[in-house]
């Protein structure tokens, strides 16, 4: 039986693809203010703003390629079983192989109906405009968890990380919440490796954890060889 292996990831690991965070600069994302392209209020006051943010941003991600991180998930899948709960909206770990997926805050391939948030579409790197209708007559909007909005699948990672063996954090700055305190729902007996050239702040009272201060690309290769080495 193969030891789950749950890793959370973040933003940091797809900046190294050439997509750009909000974080890296202050609150701003691709010049734009998060009130204005990521809150529900942002998009009341302008939803053509807001529809043109992800329509780029949808292009971009189509764009990008994954990196030797994404591809290191990819490779522990044949000895471990990687599960995946990501904060990212792109789908480079899917690009890049990774069959386990769990994506917290949406997907930019998807687009919804303002009427009823289950009325769900695969649009892959389309655009969306205003008057574009769901079947339900109501107006398409991205598949994006806003700042301010519930997170619907928080409770499905949280039962993913009460069942890991060994939990693993990558490229987030551990900020956002509800996401970050996922890790809370790790048992202490299992290892805890988180890689970040920062090393963010955790709190002393989760144990065994281990701190690899690397950027993704560097960082979870070599997490890999330790996870091979140790854990199997």
């Amino acid at each position: 039986m193969k030891k789950k292996l749950v890793v959370l990831t973040g933003a940091g690991i797809s900046a190294e693809s050439g997509l750009m965070t909000f974080r890296d600069a202050g609150g701003l994302w691709e010049n734009h203010s998060i009130e204005d392209v990521a809150t529900p209020e942002g998009w009341q006051r302008n939803p053509a703003l807001v529809q043109q943010f992800y329509n780029e941003r949808r292009t971009k991600a189509f764009e990008a390629k994954p990196n030797a991180g994404h591809q290191a998930l990819v490779d522990l899948e044949k000895y471990f079983d990687v599960q995946i709960i990501t904060q990212n909206v792109d789908n480079l770990h899917e690009k890049a192989g990774s069959t386990n997926v769990l994506h917290l805050h949406g997907e930019l391939t998807k687009v919804r109906s303002i009427k009823n948030e289950d009325l769900i579409y695969e649009i892959g790197n389309k655009t969306i405009e205003m008057g574009d209708l769901a079947e339900d007559g109501g107006q398409l909007r991205p598949h994006i968890i806003w700042f301010g909005e519930m997170v619907p699948m928080i409770e499905v990672a949280a039962d993913l990380c009460m069942n890991a063996d060994i939990f693993v954090v990558a490229g987030t700055s551990m900020q956002v919440y509800p996401a970050a305190g996922v890790i809370g729902f790790v048992s202490d007996e299992a290892p805890k490796f988180i890689v970040d050239p920062n090393s963010p702040e955790v709190s002393s009272q989760y144990k065994n954890v281990h701190f690899i201060t690397e950027t993704a690309t560097v960082g979870v290769p070599q997490l890999a060889d330790i996870l091979l080495e140790k854990y199997l």
